[in-house]
């Protein structure tokens, strides 16, 4: 404890020097500097934990460990201030989390892949500041697919493939862990199709704040450097109007992009609208067939002008997606991030959702996962796992409460789901509960507990005791997607038997399961069961260290940071 208290008044020293200094001079090289965390509008001054920091300089060349927490921590510890209202300002979707299910009511599991990986970022942000974090902030599965897992890789055209593990669950003695993953093909990106790209950016009064429009410059510095001669870049900035400021410039003219994008000032109100419209006309002008078409807007998401509600805006970018261009939204800020606008122009727009709180994030998002940030390799991807009521009595999926699909809209290509980019993963966890005895008994207003014994020994479904002739599979994972382009469905099928039981957890199941304790207590799950900070840390500890990475570091230094040892 020491150490680290004697590093961290260190950072902060440092930390002061650097930003009285980026004050003073303002961005003289436009390199090394990287804002942190200032909220509130234009001139607002923030608390300790407020202030605005620079990245340190280490961090900032983007080479060796990314210690992303130490970098940017001015605190030391998890101690939010009771009744502040650093957040007061920020919207999130409400969440309602699932329980468990009888597998003889419920045999199906129907729900949309998702790869957005937005509210890890965004809770690192609120630990770091000192932040109370709102429970609906916290999306498990999110939280679960920011980090990258050793799955099977796909063979031959195939662009998706299937892992499943299934182990004990480390925070309940009478449940099992599920673990389902799939992994994209990774696209060489040398060989990638060409790319138009339009890059909508925010500069209304309210981006003006160090973590806001300059770090979406810093960040898009990032991007310009992957650029080349292929891609094809427009930039659209709205504020009280929408404005065009580039079109259509190759990728190789990269101080010419670079002068557009430094000269960026933020001030006025927020034409979110006039801003989308503008950038899907330029996407459509510079269409590339076969290619890879995409705006990528940068925002805080509180838009003021036109149609700002999240429901209008939902509208607006479905009929927008029809042109087969996609969204890749990057949330940035803190204090006013409309989260939930952020999210839903996402996963309507056939694209991903990130929330940049630091450089680092940016490098990770714009430049080492560039390929899958930008680059689909199936779309509409929707998952639909069929249990079998002769090994399992009920499930919990963990997390994706708001990718909840009917069942019937799993053979419906109509419907809307997630997006796979190149290299993602999709990682999903069903807590398990083999044993029809130890399932959670729930009292009935409607009907008698005998009704529901009958609808469990299968009376109401015609399914006769718990015998079948699949009696060695778990259950079946189907995953429907389409390719980029189409708009028709494939289905791929994979049946899971109990033999891949292992008391010992992989390295998969191992970090999986310590993030969703990790959710799980944030969000004070009734399903949490044992998990508390100590039992977290065993799991991560318990890690090989030849699994571990620079992002793994960082998720273990929030841990030992919000438990406070």
């Amino acid at each position: 404890m020491k150490k680290r208290k004697m590093m961290t008044i260190a950072l902060m020293a440092a930390a002061m020097s650097v930003f009285f200094t980026g004050c003073l001079g303002g961005r003289s090289d436009g390199e090394d500097s990287v804002y942190e965390g200032t909220t509130g509008e234009a001139g607002a001054e923030g608390s300790a934990p407020e202030m605005a920091v620079q990245e340190t300089a280490a961090a900032s060349q983007i080479g060796g460990p990314a210690m992303i927490s130490e970098s940017i921590a001015v605190i030391d510890g998890y101690a939010p201030v009771p009744g502040n209202d650093f957040g007061a300002g920020e919207e999130y979707n409400s969440i309602q989390e699932k329980g468990f299910l009888s597998v003889r009511e419920y045999p199906l599991s129907t729900f949309s892949a998702d790869v957005d990986t937005a509210s890890y970022s965004n809770i690192r942000r609120m630990i770091n500041r000192g932040e109370e974090i709102p429970e609906d902030a916290v999306r498990i599965e999110e939280m679960i697919n920011y980090f990258s897992y050793d799955y099977e890789q796909p063979q031959g055209e195939e662009p998706l493939a299937a892992t499943a593990e299934l182990s004990d669950c480390p925070w309940n003695e009478d449940s099992q862990l599920l673990l389902l993953g799939i992994q994209g093909k990774a696209v060489d990106f040398e060989d990638r199709p060409m790319s138009n790209l339009v890059f909508l950016l925010d500069v209304s009064g309210s981006m003006y704040s160090p973590d806001k429009l300059p770090l979406v410059q810093k960040s898009f510095g990032l991007l310009i450097d992957e650029l080349t001669e292929n891609d094809r870049v427009s930039i659209v900035t709205y504020a009280g109007y929408e404005q065009v400021l580039l079109e259509g410039v190759t990728g190789d003219h990269k101080a010419q992009i670079r002068e557009a994008i430094d000269s960026l000032q933020a001030g006025g109100s927020t034409a979110g609208e006039a801003g989308i419209n503008r950038a899907y006309e330029i996407g459509e002008k510079y269409f590339i067939q076969g290619g890879n078409n995409r705006v990528i807007l940068a925002t805080d998401g509180d838009l003021n002008v036109g149609l700002s509600s999240e429901e209008e805006l939902t509208k607006l970018i479905e009929e927008k997606r029809e042109s087969g261009i996609h969204l890749s939204v990057l949330g940035f800020g803190t204090g006013n991030i409309k989260d939930n606008k952020l999210e839903a122009l996402a996963d309507n727009g056939d694209g991903n959702y990130a929330y940049i709180d630091s450089l680092m994030e940016a490098k990770k998002v714009l430049a080492d996962e560039m390929g899958g940030t930008l680059l689909t390799i199936a779309k509409d991807v929707k998952i639909q796992v069929e249990f079998n009521p002769a090994q399992v009595a009920g499930y919990r999926l963990i997390g994706y409460e708001n990718r909840a699909l009917a069942d019937e809209d799993f053979a419906d290509d109509s419907v809307d789901a997630g997006e796979i980019g190149s290299g993602h993963r999709v990682t999903v966890l069903y807590e398990l509960i083999r044993d029809e005895e130890k399932m959670p008994q729930q009292e009935l207003k409607y009907q008698s507990k005998e009704g529901s014994e009958d609808a469990r020994e299968g009376k109401d479904t015609g399914v006769e005791g718990r015998e079948n002739p699949y009696g060695d599979e778990l259950l079946t994972m189907s995953i429907r997607y389409k390719e980029p382009d189409g708009d028709e469905s494939r289905l791929m099928s994979v049946p899971v038997k109990e033999d891949i039981y292992n008391a010992g957890m992989s390295p998969n199941m191992i970090w999986a399961g310590a993030v969703a304790e990790t959710g799980m207590i944030l969000r004070d799950s009734r399903y949490k069961g044992t998990s508390d900070w100590e039992s977290v840390l065993d799991l991560i500890g318990s890690m090989p260290e030849s699994s571990m990475d620079d992002y793994r570091d960082d998720f273990r230094l929030l841990v030992l940071k919000v438990s406070d040892r």
